[in-house]
């Protein structure tokens, strides 16, 4: 082992003010580039299940609405 004691590693030789801050800016930068990808990954697979919705609601067929018969001759204006 380097260390003579568990006090000595901690210490760090007298780096320990900028080893450990070090090391705890590279723990949450890792733990947050984790975070943020499952994140994204949830808001991913949200909006491909809500394309998948509004895909299958499209294709699904619809009941056409009753068209009011316009007797032959009408001149109403319809645009």
């Amino acid at each position: 082992m380097a260390f003579e004691s568990l006090n000595a590693f901690l210490n760090m030789g007298g780096y320990a003010p900028y080893v450990w801050p070090a090391w705890g800016v590279t723990l949450a930068v890792l733990v947050g580039g984790g975070l943020q990808a499952v994140a994204e990954h949830r808001r991913r697979l949200r909006e491909l299940r809500r394309r998948q919705r509004r895909a299958a609601a499209d294709a699904a067929p619809r009941e056409a609405a009753p068209r009011k018969a316009v007797p032959r001759g009408s001149h109403d204006a319809r645009a």
